[in-house]
């Protein structure tokens, strides 16, 4: 590494921490549906439902009946994909490439505009955290191409 500033490669580095965590959380996520399958999903979600006060027959029938096993294995194909990009990203950010600052920045500037209007809609801490991360890997990762552009 050529001249670069300290911060850069332990900020590359926590994104790249934070990228893989959301990756092998998506892998669960997707061997748990694996493991668990429409009919225990559909079963858990009445239970849920019902703690919650909604009659499963009368509000929450759409819901369940969209759970069957060829839209399951569509999420569990979904939340695979989506692991496998976060874990890629988080390699390459580890290994200081560039080509993972692009993914990366490309990736979290995305969901800016769904993370303004949540926090039109909904305007509490949490959202404003989840705007506020996103706005700094964006940050990060365009100063590490900006910098990668210049030569410096």
């Amino acid at each position: 590494m050529t001249d670069e500033r300290p911060d850069t490669g332990t900020s590359l580095r926590a994104i790249a921490l934070f990228e893989a965590t959301k990756g092998i959380f998506a892998l669960l996520v997707a061997g748990a549906l694996a493991a668990i399958g429409p009919d225990a999903l559909q079963h858990e979600l009445e239970r849920v439902l019902a703690r919650f006060g909604v009659d499963a027959a009368r509000g929450g029938t759409a819901m369940l009946d969209a759970i069957t096993p060829q839209t399951l294995h569509l999420a569990i194909g979904v939340a695979a994909i989506y692991a496998g990009m976060r874990l890629l990203e988080g390699w390459g950010l580890w290994r200081h490439r560039a080509w993972a600052s692009w993914l990366g920045c490309i990736g979290a500037a995305a969901y800016l505009p769904f993370e303004v209007y949540a926090l039109w809609q909904h305007p509490d801490w949490l959202t404003w955290g989840v705007l506020v991360i996103n706005l700094v890997i964006v940050l990060v990762l365009a100063r590490d191409l900006h910098r990668r552009g210049r030569g410096a």
